[in-house]
């Protein structure tokens, strides 16, 4: 089988990678992460005229891309240059704003793809961990309307962001995948509390608590589950391709420096012992190339392919990345974990991507029940 890209799509990688060369230093990026938005709506608005935020997205939702190779490319591309702007928060919400909504609630995708609309997905909360399903905040009727009531956690990018798509149960248990149903919240009106904060390794993202906070139904009343499942997944298959991305730039650090770094007055580079240990990080890395293409292209199959091999490619991005990261660490020695070099930030994503969405237990033990 032929994997490699299409022109349209290797001309889009080529030119996001020569953009944020060009545009997005690693000095910049700090200085973004440690505003007060921990964003900047700046470069936003460019990633949206260079059509990045379009690509997320198919042609029926107002973009023109939104197939897994489109995902891969552009977090790749994201994953090298360690950007902090909420693709992430603005994939998941407005892939089941584009699957569950009605006509007006479509329409707010033209200003999300434009730059102008800040959106993000509240699902997670404090004591659901990893599974989908453990939803505990409520919904219920308000005459025309419905008011939520909850707590959600570690939301990315809900900080700032102008709307929320909020699940909720509206029947059934707390750990029920059934009696789940999505909403679209005003993250400015009544009712809502947002506490946002960076992450460990400079993300944003936020707390946020409903108190009878209106809202409008996203699709039909307690059938959400399966959209939420499959826009996991592609946040999954997104992540896994930014690991990839930070940990080819953390191996190609470790390379140079193995070629400058003298110890005794030799290379460390013509060490047995760390030629030894880079091969296997160059091994891992494309297990993880491979992982990722295979992840990507099954977003589109049927369920028990898409979150298999999903699951498979974020358990091999937790083991594989906390491979890369350590031995960059360790063969920098105390250099790799000073602010001023790079690869120590590179290193904390990597890490932290391992906790997004699921880590490396939650998945294999996910990959062995989808068997």
């Amino acid at each position: 089988m032929d994997f490699r890209l299409d022109d349209d799509r290797r001309m889009l990688g080529e030119t996001l990678d020569r953009f944020l060369k060009e545009n997005y230093p690693l000095e910049k990026r700090h200085a973004i992460a440690a505003s007060d938005e921990g964003f900047s709506r700046e470069m936003w608005g460019k990633f949206a005229e260079l059509g990045v935020i379009g690509a997320l997205f198919d042609e029926a939702a107002g973009g023109f891309g939104g197939q897994g190779d489109d995902l891969s490319v552009v977090f790749e591309a994201l994953g090298r240059a360690l950007v902090v702007e909420p693709f992430l928060p603005t994939l998941l919400a407005g892939t089941l704003i584009a699957e569950l909504g009605d006509d007006g609630q479509k329409a707010m995708l033209e200003g999300v793809i434009a730059g102008e609309t800040l959106i993000a997905f509240a699902h997670g909360e404090p004591q659901s961990r990893y599974e989908l399903e453990v939803v505990a905040t409520r919904a219920t009727r308000a005459g025309d309307a419905w008011e939520l009531t909850g707590e959600k956690s570690v939301v990315p990018g809900g900080g700032h962001a102008d709307w929320l798509v909020v699940s909720a149960r509206t029947s059934g248990n707390d750990d029920s995948p059934e009696g789940i149903s999505l909403f679209l919240v005003e993250a400015a009106g009544q009712g809502v509390t947002r506490r946002a904060y960076s992450t460990v390794d400079g993300y944003p993202a936020a707390e946020i608590s409903l108190a009878g906070a209106k809202a409008s139904l996203l699709g039909e009343v307690a059938a959400a589950f399966p959209a939420i499942e499959a826009a996991v997944a592609r946040g999954v298959t997104a992540l896994c391709a930014e690991c990839l991305g930070a940990m080819e730039v953390a191996k190609d650090m470790t390379v140079e420096y193995m070629h400058t770094r003298k110890q005794f007055g030799v290379i460390i580079g013509k060490f047995q012992a760390l030629q030894h240990r880079m091969a296997d990080v160059l091994i891992e890395i494309e297990m993880m190339r491979s992982a990722v293409i295979n992840a990507a292209g099954n977003l589109g199959a049927e369920r028990a392919s898409r979150e298999r091999f999903a699951s498979a490619a974020k358990n091999l991005a937790g083991r594989a990345g906390r491979q890369v990261a350590e031995e960059a660490i360790q063969i920098h020695g105390g250099m790799g974990m000073t602010w001023e070099y790079p690869v120590g930030h590179y290193a904390k994503r990597i890490v932290m991507i391992d906790h997004l969405l699921g880590d490396t237990d939650h998945h294999m033990e996910r990959f062995i029940a989808l068997g």
